[in-house]
């Protein structure tokens, strides 16, 4: 940012001295009513020059930092506001052009906060998108004067005004219908008995759905990957099986219920009352999965997020969650977890898994890394090295063979679920992983641990250590673009950062500083 403390500011390749708009001085006279209006300068997106409108600026941009507004305006099919938010949340973030390149669904700048302005009196807020959407070229409409006519844009106003409130009062009717199914869903299965209602229900519930319902579908087969996943289930189910104390006679919550399954071992085990809370389309197959278990006495289910939702009861004993994303953190549940325990967790009660850890392990793998690195350096004789930057920021979820770990792992977080806050998931932490060979280390790994052990007579751990059984989290690796020769004995230090992606709170943004070589990355 240009520096408003002097009377001299460099704009573009003109210099404007004495400009009023950015004096510090305090002459009052600077401001009076019959000067000139001062010159709004335009500050480049991505770096610190100056220009004199928004059309310069978006050419600098384009020119300079490969950056084309007009492309990613049509490419992601963005409105005005999506326009606006695109710019506050690039001056919000101060991230690269090269990063803008690769996003995908879900935008990481759909975010009401990206509404409020960055910068006060932005010009770049107040161009004229219709130009960028007509195009597809906002620097050749902008510098041309190609543009729309008045009455263009007033029909092309009015059409957009037409569909979006055809389509309101489309979602709003779902919604109505949506809210009548569940109504008589839920009194069909009260007043029935066995499993007969209900399903007579679910089938009409699908019946008017349709596509809405069958959309959910494509949910299922993540559920069932999960509970194949021996690791993971069974361990929850060992650790609960194996500590009735823990459950006997206790109201328990379960945080993003999902088939039910969590919840259906804490019945089973003893459990006065249990909740299953989960916002998805799955928790209507979960309803049928109670009754046919004829465990409906016990278990009561809750459609939605455990942040909006009212539970029948004020305080729980026990929460159980498996809120575990890759890297441990990814999808933010565990946030989840966290309100629900500040919000009902009964003086004494206890939250499981009680511990988790995150650790980092230096790989080699030198065919994995060529394939995903060196390829582009010749693809059919075609030199494509510039996509290089565009991949090493992706992290990638995959199996890491116990062969190409060149190191021991190294703790660099440790969390106690009973005790941690929303805040302390945001972290920074030095590293030292000791080499056990010489080898070319490509990359680094981070897994996870969790563990159930208060109050229990036999304690459980679930590891996701490339050591132990695959599970479905895998491991998460960090590509380095340049390898580091290391050799046994070493030490090879560094400093990795975790923060959540505010603009898309469920994914992650790593970043390592390992070598003098700073890199960050993005897992969503």
């Amino acid at each position: 940012m240009a520096q408003r403390t002097g009377t001299h500011v460099s704009l573009g390749e003109e210099d404007y001295d004495d400009t009023p708009y950015f004096s510090d001085s305090g002459d009052d006279a600077a401001w009076e009513d019959d000067e000139p209006n001062p010159i709004a300068a335009v500050l480049c997106l991505f770096c610190e020059r100056l220009y004199h409108s928004a059309e310069e600026t978006f050419s600098h941009c384009k020119s300079e930092h490969q950056f084309n507004i007009g492309t990613v305006f049509n490419k992601y099919g963005l409105d005005f506001y999506g326009f606006i938010k695109l710019i506050n949340f690039i001056r919000s973030t101060g991230c690269t052009a090269e990063s803008l390149r690769s996003v995908c669904s879900p935008l990481p700048w759909d975010e009401e906060e990206y509404l409020k302005p960055v910068l006060k009196d932005d010009p770049l807020l107040q161009f004229d998108v219709d130009d960028l959407e007509v195009s597809g070229d906002a620097l050749q409409n902008a510098s041309s004067g190609d543009d729309l006519s008045l009455s263009d844009r007033v029909k092309l106003a009015e059409s957009r005004a037409q569909a979006a409130e055809a389509n309101l009062a489309l979602a709003l009717e779902d919604l109505h219908k949506m809210r009548h199914l569940a109504q008589d869903f839920v009194m069909n299965a009260d007043v029935g008995t066995g499993s007969s209602s209900s399903s007579g229900a679910i089938a009409d519930l699908r019946e008017d759905e349709g596509g809405v319902y069958f959309s959910s579908y494509g949910h299922f087969g993540i559920h069932e990957e999960m509970l194949k996943d021996a690791v993971r289930t069974e361990g929850y189910r060992d650790f609960i099986y194996q500590n009735p104390h823990i459950f006997k006679d206790k109201v328990v919550l379960d945080v993003g219920c999902g088939t039910g399954i969590l919840s259906l071992f804490a019945a089973k085990a003893g459990a006065k009352r249990v909740i299953g809370v989960d916002q998805s389309e799955i928790i209507y197959q979960t309803m049928d999965i109670v009754r046919l278990n004829k465990m409906e006495n016990i278990i009561s289910l809750v459609k939605g997020r455990i942040e909006e939702v009212d539970l029948p009861v004020e305080k729980v004993d026990i929460i159980i969650s498996e809120w575990m994303g890759y890297f441990l953190l990814f999808e933010s549940m565990f946030d989840s977890v966290i309100y629900a325990k500040e919000k009902y967790l009964a003086e004494g009660g206890a939250v499981y898994p009680d511990t988790s850890n995150i650790s980092l392990v230096a790989v080699c793998d030198e065919l994995k890394h060529s394939c995903k690195i060196a390829f582009w350096d010749d693809v059919y004789g075609f030199d494509m090295s510039c996509m290089k930057k565009a991949v090493i920021p992706e992290a990638v979820v995959e199996v890491v063979t116990p062969e190409s770990m060149v190191s021991e792992p190294f703790i660099i977080k440790n969390i106690d679920c009973q005790k941690t806050t929303i805040k302390d998931l945001d972290f920074s932490s030095d590293f030292s992983l000791s080499i056990t060979r010489d080898a070319l280390c490509t990359a680094l790994a981070g897994y996870f641990d969790v563990s159930f052990e208060k109050n229990c007579h036999k304690s459980v751990s679930i590891s996701t250590s490339p050591l132990c059984t695959k599970t479905h989290w895998k491991q998460t690796v960090f590509l380095l673009e340049k390898p580091i020769s290391v050799k046994t004995g070493e030490v090879l230090e560094g400093k990795i950062t975790v923060r959540k992606n505010r603009k898309d709170p469920r994914s992650l943004i790593i970043t390592l500083s390992l070598n003098n070589v700073t890199q960050t990355y993005s897992l969503q």
